[in-house]
């Protein structure tokens, strides 16, 4: 039997959960697809909260108008097996290749085929720890503003509180300590959806080398405990909290949060350093090659079509591709940003120099990324 390829019908088309399209689902959902998991992957997490909100304005700034993909590349297949494989599996998928190369967007064209909603994005720096994508807590905030109301007056008397008469009043006027929490991009990956939610773990290799190991018990128990509210919960079992998602909050009981389905974790990484065995071992790997011509021409239409649709937007917008890809192997490798910079200003109507001029600034646009050349290039 041959092999299925994305758009395929047929016995095998239900391995194509994910097919790579870019065309959200029709007439159902990722619920009614997606098989139960592996039994040591499932979490029974509660309640359940809310489908998270739609970010289809910042999906179609990433990845452009939903248009028409190249169906049955190798390239396409290999990719829609990883991330079909990581759905099935319930892992986190991490994904390498040169800066430039699309794997951020990876983490969209899933939201978006399979109307997940909105991106829940952590982008990692050096500085960046587990607690920071799990959750904030303010303490110095409501310290503040507990010594605020101490020092106001009674509302019932006038009289100024003194520290012997006002804690009993000033804990009832007190926010609650939900109000001083919230949780980060992981966290809130974490609350217990019916369906997963998207999570983008952007450039992981720029973090300190504790990190993976700390993602690990995260990942493996889908659940973790916020400390704050595990100290309180005999006087507050159920406390609500703000989470990721803008004017969103969610309820944690008993101070822990964990999943019920486990999160769609895109993982990005640039190559810089490698990563500890055991993280390795946990998740799926999948390497970004560079784009081919067909992937370069369906990005551009996908930004660009009204631009380069034209008989001789067209025809500039063809011929800057062969030239991208031909200044890319030369040069170590472009990013994709840097073709659609050249595309629109070449075909937006505004350049007035002449060709020789849009030539010189289209080849400065293609610098290299590692930053060679650039200072001849500019004397």
């Amino acid at each position: 039997m041959s092999p299925a390829v994305p758009g395929q019908h047929g016995p095998d088309s239900r391995w194509w959960i994910y097919r790579g399209t870019g065309k959200p689902l029709y007439d159902t959902d990722l619920g009614t697809l997606l098989p139960p998991p592996p039994p040591w992957r499932r979490f029974t997490g509660g309640p359940v909260v809310p489908p998270p909100p739609p970010d289809d304005e910042e999906i179609e700034r990433r990845l452009g108008r939903v248009g028409t993909s190249s169906h049955g590349s190798d390239q396409l297949r290999r990719e829609a097996d990883m991330v079909n494989a990581a759905l099935l599996l319930r892992r986190p998928l991490l994904v390498t290749g040169r800066p430039g190369t699309g794997k951020s967007s990876l983490a969209y064209r899933i939201s978006r085929e399979l109307r997940l909603g909105r991106v829940l994005r952590w982008h990692i720096t050096s500085r960046t720890t587990l607690r920071n994508g799990l959750y904030e807590y303010d303490a110095i905030g409501r310290v503040q503003d507990a010594a605020a109301l101490r020092g106001t007056r009674h509302p019932l008397t006038g009289e100024a509180n003194t520290a012997d008469t006002a804690g009993t009043a000033d804990d009832e006027r007190l926010p609650g300590i939900g109000d001083y929490l919230q949780l980060g991009p992981l966290g809130t990956a974490l609350l217990p959806y019916d369906l997963p939610r998207v999570l983008l773990v952007d450039e992981l290799d720029k973090s300190d080398q504790d990190l993976a190991n700390d993602l690990l018990s995260v990942f493996e128990e889908g659940q973790f405990p916020v400390a704050e509210l595990v100290r309180a919960r005999r006087l507050h079992p159920r406390v609500t909290v703000m989470t990721d998602d803008p004017g969103r909050s969610a309820d944690i009981v008993d101070g822990v949060v964990t999943c019920r389905a486990f999160p769609v974790v895109v993982i990005t990484s640039n190559g810089e350093r490698e990563f500890p065995p055991a993280f390795l071992r946990r998740c799926l790997r999948l390497r970004m090659p560079d784009p081919d011509r067909p992937q370069l021409v369906n990005m551009v239409m996908a930004h660009l079509r009204q631009a380069a649709s034209g008989s001789s937007g067209s025809a500039r917008a063809q011929g800057l591709i062969d030239q991208f890809l031909h200044h890319s192997r030369e040069r170590g490798g472009l990013a994709m940003d840097q073709l659609l910079n050249a595309v629109f200003l070449a075909t937006s109507g505004r350049f007035s120099g002449d060709e020789e001029s849009l030539e010189e600034l289209v080849d400065a646009l293609w610098h290299r990324l590692d930053g060679a050349g650039a200072e001849s290039r500019a004397g």
